[in-house]
């Protein structure tokens, strides 16, 4: 699959467990929407990742990726250790100047 190349630091980053190297994929002033609620700023981001870590250690495997409009979309498959892995979920990023501003996770 062709991702962008700041994608595939993020993946690499989630399967490291690194959190920095996560937080430093996004822009200055990005946004997080997750399991209803929104995540913003670097340091936002970078604490909501370690938890999801710590709690579920998720694991991403890219099922199919394309682009709509200005975003670009990864169906993924999550597991970790939480009830029903793994799951489904589309992952939704707007990317700009290379970094990603906002990522909207879905079912």
């Amino acid at each position: 699959m062709d991702l962008p190349i700041i994608l595939k630091n993020l993946l690499e980053a989630q399967e490291n467990f690194d959190s920095n190297s996560y937080s430093e994929c996004f822009s200055d002033d990005p946004k997080v929407f997750d399991e209803g609620k929104t995540h913003k700023g670097k340091e936002e981001i970078k604490d909501w990742n370690e938890k999801t870590n710590e709690e579920y250690k998720t694991k991403l495997e890219v099922i199919d990726v394309f682009n709509e409009d200005q975003t670009t979309i990864l169906t993924t498959k999550v597991s970790g250790t939480f009830d029903g892995s793994p799951i489904v979920l589309k992952y939704k990023f707007e990317i700009k100047n290379e970094k990603i501003s906002s990522l909207k996770i879905t079912d």
